[in-house]
């Protein structure tokens, strides 16, 4: 009897060429698309974002040309409680977060994992460009970058558990994107040339303060900018306006260039500093998840990545609890910031990751 696969299916030419390839490998396939926004309230554009209506009927369009089943899941509240209203509240409380990974993590390899498995199917496969592999020696399935690293996407899948992996497929990992475009055209399907997505899904203009203060019904009220002395340097618009690194939209003129340092929600203060005050050498993360090892007993030599478009850089990671890890570099970086995550690589392998909590 053949393997059965639930292809998560975006309407966009990666998750369609992942489900031509998944049947095409002889996999019993079903396609299915999380349906985000029916009880959100959220506007939505059509340009550069995902989840869109156009987009569930791209994902479904490509189902029947496939001949395979396909189905929408209703995730809106969970997605509501663990990707937006994280996402404020991180804004809120000074830290600049990431709402894709809790995305991965909560919604795609949480939700509708489970519903792969209640429908008794074998896997959940998506267009993820990432790879996956068991290693012999430890017994442990390990999580690895894609062969195009232009598009590896493992910084954001740093969450995936054993069972996860166990039960994942990403057939794009050795594959550059105009491969799988030149695929998908092959087989004429209509979203071959589709863009992909660049912002937020829930805010596809960028507009992070303006999104959180019509969500709240909240004023952010204003506060201090303040040097690293504590001098009071004007005034800012309300933290969820800032994110560490910052320098244009202060509304400030000085005689060199300045840059957000820290936001403090306590004081309601904003610190501006010179760039070269904006580098640390260490970082402290929590809620980690360790995939290629089960714990770092020792200090283990890594290459950290502190943010997404970070280029990883080497130091030194020490697990100081269950649930938190240390990890310092060998040059200081710039702009580490609150509620991004720290990802360690092995190599091409993911160590694990956690979200930034201090320095």
């Amino acid at each position: 009897m053949s393997k059965k696969a639930l292809i998560a299916m975006s309407g966009g030419v990666d998750s369609s060429v992942t489900a031509y390839l998944i049947k095409q490998a002889g996999y019993e396939c079903m396609g299915a698309t999380m349906s985000l926004y029916n009880d959100s309230g959220i506007m939505m554009s059509e340009n550069n974002t995902c989840n869109t209506p156009q987009d569930i009927i791209d994902a479904k369009n490509i189902a029947d040309t496939l001949g395979m089943p396909f189905s929408v899941f209703n995730f809106s509240s969970k997605f509501k409680e663990c990707v937006i209203d994280r996402f404020v509240s991180a804004y809120e409380n000074g830290m600049t977060p990431n709402p894709c990974i809790n995305c991965n993590r909560h919604l795609k390899f949480d939700e509708l994992f489970r519903a792969c498995k209640e429908l008794g199917y074998d896997y959940i496969a998506t267009g993820h460009y990432a790879q996956i592999s068991r290693n012999e020696n430890t017994g442990r399935y390990e999580l690895k970058k894609a062969t195009d690293i232009t598009k590896d996407q493992s910084y954001v899948l740093y969450s995936l558990t054993q069972e996860q992996l166990s039960h994942t497929l990403f057939p794009l990992g050795s594959m550059t994107k105009s491969e799988v475009r030149a695929l998908a055209q092959r087989n004429g399907f209509t979203n071959a040339k589709k863009s992909d997505s660049q912002d937020i899904c829930f805010i596809p203009d960028g507009r992070y303060a303006d999104f959180i203060e019509q969500y709240t019904g909240k004023t952010y009220p204003e506060g201090n900018f303040i040097d690293t002395d504590g001098n009071v340097l004007g005034t800012h618009k309300g933290i969820i306006r800032y994110t560490i690194g910052q320098r244009k939209g202060l509304g400030l003129s000085f005689p060199q260039p300045m840059y957000v340092s820290d936001i403090n929600p306590v004081t309601n203060t904003v610190t501006l500093s010179r760039n070269d005050e904006l580098f640390s050498r260490t970082l402290t993360a929590k809620n980690i998840n360790l995939i290629s090892v089960p714990e770092i007993s020792r200090p283990m030599r890594v290459k950290a990545k502190a943010r997404y478009r970070h280029i990883e850089q080497w130091a030194t990671v020490t697990q100081t609890d269950s649930d938190t890890i240390h990890v310092e570099f060998d040059e200081p970086q710039r702009a580490i910031t609150k509620g991004q995550s720290v990802v360690l690589y092995a190599g091409d392998t993911v160590v694990g990751g956690g979200i930034i909590c201090g320095l």
